[in-house]
């Protein structure tokens, strides 16, 4: 049996494999390994992980984790999964290679997170061969859950918003600019927090400036990350995470307005990961 992971900075999604069948699915608290000091991350895999398998024995576990991007950082997680799967052969990758894998098969192309951040890779079909670094909320990650979220709530503390939307913005969220700074400057899950607002973008995506908002921050997107790539024109830009799911027409418009060409869409990446693994053996 091995046990399959897709972590992200929101939740960890988690499949077990028994043969051709996909077996137990559950998920558990997201973490970023890159910032998560070990002895958290090994806690939440002892507290939630092994809960949700007792019994289960495991021959392999493939983590695809946010953070996971360097030898030291994998071996953090490689440790505290083993600590927790003494029997496991544990291999940790990035949940960026584990969005390509799940997207593109054995097949190369430019393989794209839009979710709570984003970010982007050229695939061979086996590896990651190029990336336009991410850079986190502040710095980069264009079109994703926390930077719409910040956008929309900078347009509605400085009132660049028409007045009906900021009234109605204020009645389900009653936030204020002290409260705001607070959560984003001072709290360790700002990304988290920004990103919580993105639903009223989907439910008024009909409103010219929410539409228009949406667009730019996608056209953003492409811009300073898929146009970095050689030869983007001609390949096919293939898209996981919530974001790029719900927001799936404006993110065609937004390909169709800078000449890229979509692919898949897929609103998580287990799926994919579980046929890539079932193919692999």
């Amino acid at each position: 049996m091995i046990l399959i992971a897709d972590s992200g900075n929101t939740k960890t999604d988690w499949c077990c494999i028994d043969g051709l069948d996909a077996v137990n699915s559950f998920s558990t608290s997201g973490l970023n390994a890159l910032i998560l000091p070990k002895d958290k991350v090994l806690s939440i895999f002892q507290s939630e992980v092994s809960e949700k398998t007792e019994g289960m024995s495991f021959s392999h576990i493939y983590f695809y984790g946010a953070g996971c991007i360097d030898a030291s950082v994998k071996l953090k997680v490689e440790e505290a999964l083993s600590k927790v799967f003494p029997n496991a052969t544990v291999t940790v990758e990035s949940d960026l290679l584990g969005a390509a894998r799940s997207l593109c098969g054995d097949k190369p192309g430019i393989a794209c997170i839009i979710g709570t951040g984003s970010n982007s890779c050229l695939y061979d079909g086996t590896e990651i061969v190029d990336n336009v670094p991410s850079l986190g909320y502040i710095l980069g990650d264009e079109g994703s859950g926390a930077v719409l979220g910040r956008m929309l709530i900078s347009d509605v503390m400085k009132g660049v918003l028409p007045e009906s939307l900021v009234k109605k913005f204020q009645e389900r969220y009653n936030l204020d600019p002290v409260t705001v700074v607070h959560r984003v400057y001072n709290e360790s899950d700002a990304n988290r927090f920004l990103a919580s607002v993105t639903p009223f973008l989907l439910e008024n995506i009909e409103e010219p400036a929410i539409h228009r908002l949406v667009l730019n921050a996608f056209k953003s997107f492409f811009t300073r990350n898929i146009m970095r790539y050689d030869n983007y024109k001609n390949k096919l830009i293939n898209v996981t995470g919530s974001i790029g799911w719900y927001f799936k027409d404006v993110l065609h418009e937004a390909a169709d307005a800078m000449d890229c060409s979509l692919g898949a869409i897929s609103r998580a990446p287990m799926e994919g990961l579980v046929d890539y693994h079932l193919r692999k053996g």
